[in-house]
């Protein structure tokens, strides 16, 4: 469940190990380059935290955020 503020959207995924997680960026990585509209992540082992806002906006949350988290939350049900 996204966490969602007027500056951000953000959302802790949980995967079984560095593998999983590592795939499930780069799916996440292509999916964001086609949109034009990158994430502020991390990764650490098994972890990966997203943020998302729209900074050309004045960092707040916009229709690009809301449609990359749906389209992260569909990646998401693959793992």
């Amino acid at each position: 469940m996204w966490n969602k503020s007027k500056k951000e959207l953000k959302q802790t995924f949980k995967f079984a190990d560095f593998s999983q997680a590592f795939s499930f960026m780069t799916r996440v990585a292509l999916a964001a380059e086609k949109m034009d509209h990158h994430p502020l992540w991390t990764n650490v082992y098994n972890r990966v935290d997203i943020s998302l806002s729209t900074h050309d906006a004045g960092d707040i949350v916009t229709e690009k955020d809301v449609k990359l988290s749906k389209l992260i939350d569909k990646i998401h049900k693959d793992y």
